[in-house]
């Protein structure tokens, strides 16, 4: 009677009303969380596809505007009866600013304020920032490049060994040209440089790769010294006193054996004495940059 009784409950109309209704109700809630968390995904989705987009689109910008840059070079420079300024003026002027106050002050109003000008008078000579940055490079090299009046020597280790001084010269009068991480276009003199480095080297019996090699470490070598020496230098300024009494705190921990070692041998006064003089040696450019090169030397007459 029981087992008859609950038969009949489960197959009343009443009690599939109540299960339907609880199957609907159920379903309803599936598909409230299946549709929140689809926007969910679909909110996330067309946030990253936003944020891509974005991103391409502002590299197709920079990279357009850097190659515009390159118009600078073969644009007209604008004509008029006495042209007031010249591309060439600008770009002295934004070097003198950096000199005096470095080159994050530079800018097209601190220039036109430089040369007594209305800003928007120098976007008739140069258009864009990446313009005025290839502007102030390739002027920065125009100091670098060997003078038309100089020839080159014909040992390329001499050779080269000049170039490499004129850049040192050069990033020594303007340090703040280690401040540019942008990447700004090749112009002119900066053709020039790597023509005369390539003609620096047509003594040298290499292939092409190793010719290369050369120039790029010599470069490398130019600035990271440069570099170094620009940053370092306060450290090296400090008072001998308090720089050896430093290290000696340092070498209390037990960590620094071989400077241990070598303090103990000469005294930690002596060592601190002998590194700064070291840093402030001006010869110490000369003889590691011959090294450098006598290294290329042998490895080429090895090979060949």
């Amino acid at each position: 009677m029981a087992s008859d009784f609950q038969e009949k409950r489960r197959t009343s109309p009443a009690s599939a009303r109540a299960r339907q209704l609880l199957v609907d109700k159920a379903t309803e809630k599936i598909n409230a969380k299946l549709t929140q968390q689809a926007e969910k995904v679909v909110a996330k989705t067309a946030e990253k596809v936003a944020a891509k987009t974005v991103k391409h689109i502002e590299t197709i910008d920079r990279l357009a505007a850097r190659l515009g840059a390159l118009d600078v070079w073969t644009r007209s420079e604008p004509v008029s009866r006495r042209p007031r300024f010249t591309r060439d003026a600008i770009a002295a002027a934004a070097m003198q600013i950096a000199d005096a106050e470095g080159f994050a002050a530079v800018s097209m109003r601190r220039i036109a304020a430089h040369l007594d000008a209305g800003t928007m008078t120098l976007y008739h000579y140069v258009r864009t920032k990446d313009e005025l940055l290839t502007l102030i490079v390739d002027a920065f090299f125009g100091e670098v490049v060997v003078p038309l009046e100089v020839s080159i020597p014909e040992d390329w280790r001499v050779a080269m060994t000049l170039i490499a001084s004129r850049t040192k010269d050069a990033l020594e009068r303007h340090p703040w040209v280690l401040d540019i991480t942008d990447d700004a276009r090749i112009g002119p003199n900066a053709m020039r440089h790597f023509d005369q480095s390539w003609q620096a080297l047509s003594t040298m019996a290499a292939t092409f790769d190793e010719k290369l090699d050369v120039i790029m470490a010599v470069d490398e070598a130019v600035f990271g010294f440069c570099l170094h020496q620009r940053n370092e230098s306060q450290h090296f300024d400090a008072k001998p006193d308090d720089m050896v009494g430093y290290m000696g705190d340092l070498l209390a921990q037990g960590r620094y054996p071989a400077l241990a070692a070598l303090v103990a041998d000469v005294g930690l006064s002596q060592v601190w004495s002998r590194i700064a003089e070291a840093s402030h040696d001006r010869h110490r450019f000369d003889r590691t940059l011959g090294c450098l090169l006598a290294g290329f030397k042998a490895r080429v007459e090895r090979v060949n």
